[in-house]
């Protein structure tokens, strides 16, 4: 009995792969489909369903394992290169740090830029989430704060290709690589609160420095590694959230598993009941404390963003 509820489940699976990894060539889904229902025919008609099923997945799965993530694409320009950095001693110097500057939510005069961090001076951590539809869900960016004034985000995205957008559908289907950005909140932060208008909230983050120092190093280690090795973004077990909270369990490694690595918008109040985040007041009140997002469309064009956004 168990042949035809798998026969459906495979054939919902590998039919959206196809969809998904060959948007509008529908003759192959239809071939697919061709090859569903011999297997059907064969389970009906004669003795060999199970074996005809197993050479249709075999096929089907040895396709799709043969996938692999790269580094060449014609990637859009926001996610076109990924962080990476060096060490000497004390010294970090990160590559391709983005400080675009947006001019609406698709457009931007595009800057690539170096930055120098010394980890003596690596003073904080801030989360920011993002809210652009269901509060439930959320994109989680960290930024990082030095004694020179420097002030730093790191952003796990998709790296869509040119004239892609995202689908969370795409990101169980291996349809987009993972990319590591590091930007400047000016660019990073400000490009959510006053050009695409998502709800957006900082959270200072309670860590020691021996934390925080390991934190930023586990985001330069991520950088490094995609670059050297592409890897598939995956909407439950690789995205924004499950990325941040692999590096946040280094760190923490009492850090639990909750639902808000799935639910990423519930992430501040696990925090907050770990005392990762200010706890001396209830939720409520510090999630509405941490919004930013009227303020920061509100500052005036001389003012600095990061500076602004934290003098509410």
């Amino acid at each position: 009995m168990a042949f035809w509820p798998l026969l459906m489940i495979f054939a919902a699976w590998a039919g959206t792969a196809i969809a998904v990894q060959k948007p509008g060539r529908w003759w192959l889904v239809a071939l697919f489909a061709a090859g569903v229902l011999a297997v059907a025919g064969l389970r009906l008609l004669t003795p060999w369903g199970w074996g005809g099923f197993a050479l249709l997945g075999l096929g089907l799965g040895g396709w799709y394992l043969s996938l692999r993530p790269r580094a060449d694409r014609d990637w859009a320009p926001d996610v076109a290169r990924i962080v990476t950095g060096t060490r000497q001693g004390e010294i970090i110097t990160l590559h391709d740090i983005r400080d675009f500057d947006w001019i609406d939510e698709t457009q931007a005069h595009e800057r690539w830029r170096e930055a120098r961090v010394d980890l003596t001076g690596l003073q904080s951590a801030d989360l920011f989430t993002s809210v652009w539809d269901s509060p439930e869900i959320a994109h989680v960016l960290i930024s990082f704060g030095f004694a020179d004034g420097q002030r730093l985000v790191f952003s796990v995205e998709i790296r869509r290709e040119q004239g892609e957008v995202f689908s969370s559908i795409g990101g169980f289907f291996r349809q987009f690589e993972l990319a590591l950005i590091a930007a400047t909140e000016a660019d990073i932060i400000q490009l959510r609160t006053t050009h695409r208008g998502e709800d957006v909230r900082i959270y200072p983050l309670r860590l020691t420095p021996d934390q925080l120092r390991r934190l930023f190093l586990g985001y330069v280690d991520l950088g490094n590694r995609l670059a050297a090795r592409p890897q598939w973004y995956n909407t439950i077990t690789a995205n924004c959230t499950t990325v941040v909270w692999q590096l946040a369990r280094a760190v923490h490694p009492a850090l639990p598993l909750d639902v808000s690595v799935l639910l990423s918008g519930r992430l501040p109040g696990l925090l907050h009941r770990l005392g990762l985040i200010a706890n001396d007041r209830p939720l409520d009140e510090v999630r509405r404390a941490a919004a930013i997002t009227e303020h920061a469309r509100n500052l005036p064009p001389e003012a600095g963003f990061s500076d602004g956004i934290r003098a509410r």
